[in-house]
């Protein structure tokens, strides 16, 4: 995604507007890149100067891009992003148990305090303390765990829900939802004996993501396999490329293709349409 050498000159070299965009869209032509700008422009970061993935935005705490970015922490210094996001889960998860446990073993002491059925000493402060502060990180953590929850069932990132991401032939809030299951396999991996643990068992590497069904991108002529505008809103799936083996498992529903075959299916059919298909990102 970073450009050549020679791309870069061009780029500096070009005025702003439709020449830069034309040496982009060149640097781009053979990379995941399906979604674009409000204005309909490949999505550039001139910090770190390449063509942003896919989901991927430049944070300017951490000032590099960070693949499918959720937010920047501030609780623990650094971005969620797509390296990351399941340890972020777990962390909120078991912090919440953690809290949960010490309200609830507390519980009585407390009591206790309030109908003065504890030794007048110090320590008595020290429960009360303990049992408020517990339970507010309860409130408090039990909001953001839900609400990651969420995120997670949706297949989206905190800054995919305040702004959808704009494929090139329209905006599409749920563009990379793929179900309930598959999304929530998308994060915490195949192995369900890895789901509760601090190990790293995401899909991917970051690099590609499927996406689901979508109408078709008017700035393609033809669609895949021979699709045709009757059948756009059947719930099919189909990969723009072979996957990676972590990311065949999500698709299940349909008949795998190798790698002949859709070099094949595209001579016959033309360009395929990336906005119809399983599209790979960043």
């Amino acid at each position: 995604f970073h450009l050549t050498y020679s791309d870069k000159e061009s780029l500096e070299r070009e005025p702003r507007g439709e020449s830069q965009q034309e040496v982009l869209r060149r640097a781009a032509k053979d990379l995941p890149i399906y979604t674009r700008t409000m204005s309909g422009a490949i999505r550039y970061c001139d910090r770190c100067h390449l063509v942003k993935p896919d989901r991927c935005h430049h944070c300017s705490v951490c000032d590099k891009c960070i693949l499918k970015m959720d937010h920047h922490c501030p609780w623990v210094n650094n971005c969620v992003g797509f390296s990351n996001y399941k340890f972020f889960l777990l962390f909120l998860a078991y912090s919440l148990l953690y809290c949960l446990f010490i309200a609830a073993t507390d519980l009585q002491y407390f009591i206790k305090f309030w109908t003065n059925g504890l030794p007048d000493t110090q320590a008595k402060f020290h429960i009360m303390f303990l049992f408020f502060a517990a339970a507010m990180f309860s409130v408090s953590l039990s909001s953001l765990f839900g609400y990651h929850c969420w995120l997670v069932s949706k297949n989206k990132s905190t800054l995919e829900v305040f702004r959808a991401p704009i494929f090139r032939h329209r905006t599409d809030k749920n563009g990379f939802s793929l179900g309930f299951s598959k999304n929530l396999r998308q994060v915490f991996g195949d192995e369900k004996k890895y789901w509760l643990l601090p190990v790293f068992s995401s899909l991917g590497d970051g690099c590609s993501f499927p996406t689901c069904l979508v109408n078709q991108d008017p700035e393609q002529a033809s669609t895949p396999g021979g699709l045709n505008s009757s059948s756009k809103n059947e719930n099919h799936l189909f990969p723009a490329k072979p996957l990676r083996d972590s990311q065949s498992h999500l698709l299940t529903d349909t008949p795998s293709w190798s790698e002949t075959s859709a070099k094949a299916e595209k001579d016959k059919v033309g360009m395929s349409n990336p906005a119809l298909t399983m599209e790979n990102e960043t």
